[in-house]
């Protein structure tokens, strides 16, 4: 019953969209006084404008809300969240992607509607990653989403990695289909035979190609917006050359590219490593990764991946060449990805108790300016220079816009745009009309002054640039005080369960990882490792692995993940 209530109360068919916690209740409990004496079965959603139970409804509610909604206006703005981000972070997530109109949630388990405010910032990634790769030669293509059972089993491990999340199509309307098709996990196996059409001799190499797209992996059993879903949003880049050289200089420039995205539009701080061989990319040569970390939760979360696949599938699907000599020889190949998982490490990240918190460089509004009207004052001005004040933010090169809706109050105003994380809040009221000035306040931390009309662009610049860095700064100071440099099994284990990112020494053997991931097994998942960072700090000789006691051979962050 409750829950039908609160469900009808926002549809949007009965117009609440917009309307405060508070009214919502007093709504709801309008409905169910106007509703149930004159039903004998059950709710259902069948209460539209046009019914008779909608009109007893608005009846009972306008009687039960008239003069309250004048009274709570000034301190009830209902965009609160329920949950605290340190207290219950899985629902606080929940909510914050939701109640920001980033996503909404679908009505099959684990696929999501990414909503306008989540598309501008995949967008923002996509238009500098996108021209990046341009100058490196990289041409986009497209491949088609469906993949014939025969061709995805060809490359062993590669399937069997991939196994558990292949969703599978067998019919076709009400006809079975003589053989099933598979909807693509990644498109190796999709595009590599037509790279063995298309690569004949030296001078068709390298064949460098990309492509935007959506992949499905179905099996799982927690879905979590952006994090885990189960169709995504990804690029994936796809090349081969004829030297492992070439291939091996890619591989990093594209998780340069990685770093780029995370660290300086993110604001979020990665390490740069190397996957181990129970981590790497099935069926590739070796893996390369950004990681990221989540203070909050304690787990490491994979940022985005750049694989040499080396000559494993230039083997399995015969893609070979006449070198310069006019000797037979096998392509190297590499794929590299990221995905709409960026978005999401970027709430759990930046976001607080009152919602997002976005960087300036890929918020979808930079800047809002709100009109901050007081009794008898000169509305019609104020409004005219809010909208100038956007004009000339927009003319300088900011994605700026004015909230001008007259049937909500400034506070209200400004609790919604702090839920949705943009980084900036500029306030015109009759004070600031009169001295020719704006009110700035910044998301991150709250900070307000006065900025003069007349500097108005250069201040606001300066002060985005600001918010741009401290977001980071801040993201990487807990990130480090999550660290723990560790030399035994004893301290690995209570830096596990004190959820720290643990850097330890380790002989690099299989078995050995492969016993961590056991004795650590638990109700919060199993610790692994996450990556061997390319900057290595010194390894004194003798020095012993943690888990194993064998000579270590290299320091590895360790941790439980997502």
């Amino acid at each position: 019953m409750a829950r039908f209530i609160w469900e009808a109360a926002f549809d949007r068919e009965l117009g609440f969209s917009g309307r405060s916690r508070g009214e919502v209740e007093r709504f709801g409990k309008a409905l169910l006084s106007a509703l149930l004496p004159a039903r004998s079965g059950p709710l259902r959603r069948g209460v539209t404008k046009s019914s008779s139970y909608w009109s007893r409804f608005m009846a009972t509610a306008n009687a039960n809300t008239k003069g309250a909604r004048k009274k709570e206006v000034k301190k009830e703005t209902g965009l609160g969240l329920t949950y605290k981000k340190h207290e219950s972070f899985g629902e606080w997530y929940s909510e914050v992607v939701v109640n920001s109109e980033m996503i909404e949630y679908y009505d099959i388990s684990g696929c999501y509607i990414l909503r306008p405010w989540t598309m501008t910032i995949w967008e923002v990634l996509q238009t500098f990653f996108d021209a990046e790769i341009k100058k490196m030669n990289i041409k986009n293509a497209y491949f088609p989403l469906f993949v014939t059972e025969n061709v995805l089993q060809k490359e062993k491990d590669h399937i069997e990695g991939f196994a558990p999340e292949v969703a599978w199509v067998t019919k076709s309307g009400e006809s079975e289909l003589e053989v099933p098709i598979a909807i693509r996990p990644t498109s190796e196996t999709v595009m590599y035979p037509y790279f063995s059409k298309w690569i004949r001799g030296h001078r068709d190499l390298p064949l460098k190609l990309n492509q935007w797209c959506n992949v499905v992996r179905w099996e799982f059993s927690h879905p979590t917006p952006f994090i885990r879903s189960r169709e995504f949003l990804w690029q994936e880049g796809h090349t081969a050359f004829a030297t492992q050289a070439e291939a091996d200089q890619e591989v990093l420039e594209i998780l340069e590219l990685y770093r780029k995205i995370y660290e300086e539009f993110l604001a979020i701080p990665v390490v740069k490593g190397r996957k181990s061989e129970l981590e790497k990319f099935a069926g590739g040569y070796y893996t390369t990764s950004v990681e990221a970390f989540i203070p909050n939760t304690g787990r490491g979360i994979q940022g985005a991946t750049s694989h040499c696949l080396g000559q494993n599938f230039a083997k399995m699907f015969q893609i070979n060449f006449e070198n310069e000599k006019g000797e037979k020889a096998m392509v190297w190949q590499n794929s590299w990805a990221y995905s709409t998982r960026t978005i999401g490490v970027m709430v759990m990240v930046h976001g607080d108790d009152k919602g997002l918190v976005l960087p300036p460089k890929v918020a979808s509004v930079q800047v809002i300016v709100i009109p901050v009207p007081f009794k008898d004052a000169n509305t019609d001005a104020i409004f005219s220079a809010c909208s100038s004040t956007v004009q000339a933010l927009r003319e300088a090169g900011f994605r700026a816009e004015a909230d001008l809706r007259d049937n909500y109050s400034p506070g209200w105003k400004y609790s919604h745009w702090e839920m949705k994380g943009v980084p900036l809040r500029i306030e015109i009221g009759p004070k600031d009309l009169a001295n020719n000035q704006v009110r700035v306040v910044r998301r991150d931390n709250g900070a307000k002054s006065d900025i003069p009309m007349g500097n108005l662009v250069e201040k606001v610049k300066e002060i985005l640039s600001s918010i741009q860095e401290c977001l980071f700064n801040a993201a990487k100071q807990k990130r480090d005080a999550c660290i723990k440099v560790v030399n035994t099994w004893d301290e690995f284990v209570a830096a596990l369960n004190d959820k720290k990112m643990i850097l330890a020494p380790w002989c690099d053997e299989e078995e050995v990882e492969k016993d961590v991931k056991a004795r650590t097994k638990g109700e919060l998942g199993a610790a692994k490792s996450l990556c061997t960072p390319f900057d290595q700090p010194r390894l004194p000789e003798g020095t012993q692995c943690f888990a194993s006691g064998k000579p270590a051979k290299k320091w590895t962050y360790w941790g439980r993940s997502y």
